[in-house]
């Protein structure tokens, strides 16, 4: 089995340390536009391989897609990176040309590929990514939700003093700082509501912590993160290669799924070898259902951007 990862910066770089680690596939195709940044880092990672006993072989390529033909899934984290005070939305009209171009040179080489983006802005980029290839919309998933759970998860950790493993807790919506909702009323620590566990004014606290928490490493370390969002990617990879049914939140397209048409937003599903294989549907309550909604609205406009810079 061969993955591609496409872009080497920070996350890309991450991620193929990940899945290499992991032993994911036999190898795995670090591709990039900078001329000699995939075949240093690739190198990189593979001089780790007799310390960390892995047998999984990486291969940087500068933007060679000849290279990626046969790959099971690609992961497409291209795109400047979100800077100190930059919005999303303003990532829309450089990400757009760059996602596309990515996403049907991957096609060209691999027609039975798995799109997995990580680009930014996130919800908005796996929409384009779906209507430029034409892949079903099983084939195409957004990370960000497993990213956002994640630091839903670590939030409550700190409050709670528990392991972020024994909790179980998602992040719905778009992936974004006002988009995202954390749905603190559905957690739990082994079955039990952490709500038994908090006062309500903690439970906000956790909300606002989690929903600022890609911009508040942006403020501290000057860019976006990376070891979780690499981390989040693999995850979502090997539930994909080892046909694990895993349940992650992730952004696929809906028809009609929680009230939303024609766009890509998280949520709850079933990741295996066939991509995203189901929705599962939570039974939210009303102020839940306007959050949602909201955030959809959010979404959609700046899934209008890219009609109005005729990107679709």
């Amino acid at each position: 089995m061969k993955i591609t990862i496409v872009g080497a910066g920070a996350v890309g770089a991450t991620t193929a340390d990940n899945i290499v680690r992991s032993e994911l596939a036999e190898e795995v195709i670090l591709l990039d536009i900078k001329e000699g940044l995939a075949e240093g880092k690739a190198q990189d990672i593979a001089q780790t391989a007799a310390l960390l006993g892995f047998d999984s072989k990486i291969k940087g390529v500068t933007n060679d897609y000849s290279q990626t033909a046969g790959s099971s899934v690609a992961v497409i984290t291209s795109g400047i990176p979100r800077k100190p005070g930059m919005t999303r939305e303003e990532l829309i009209g450089t990400n757009a040309n760059i996602v596309r171009n990515v996403a049907e040179n991957l096609l060209k080489h691999s027609p039975d590929i798995i799109l997995v983006v990580v680009s930014n802005p996130m919800d908005t980029m796996t929409y384009l990514a779906l209507k430029a290839t034409g892949l079903p919309k099983n084939r195409i998933i957004g990370m960000g939700g497993t990213l956002d759970s994640s630091r839903f998860r670590y939030q409550l950790s700190l409050r709670l003093g528990a392991s972020p493993a024994d909790l179980n807790a998602i992040v719905i919506g778009g992936h974004g700082d006002t988009t995202m909702i954390p749905l603190i009323k559905h957690a739990t620590w082994n079955s039990v509501p952490v709500t038994q566990f908090l006062t309500e004014d903690k439970q906000k606290q956790i909300i606002a912590d989690t929903m600022v928490g890609g911009a508040t490493l942006t403020k501290l370390i000057g860019t976006s993160a990376w070891y979780a969002p690499g981390a989040s990617t693999a995850a979502v990879v090997a539930s994909i290669v080892r046909d694990q049914k895993k349940l992650f939140t992730a952004s696929v397209y809906l028809e009609g799924e929680y009230g939303q048409e024609d766009i890509n937003l998280g949520v709850p599903v079933i990741l295996g070898k066939n991509g995203w294989e189901r929705i599962l549907g939570l039974p939210l309550d009303e102020e839940e259902k306007a959050s949602f909604a909201k955030s959809a609205e959010a979404v959609r406009t700046m899934n209008n951007v890219l009609k109005e810079i005729g990107a679709l």
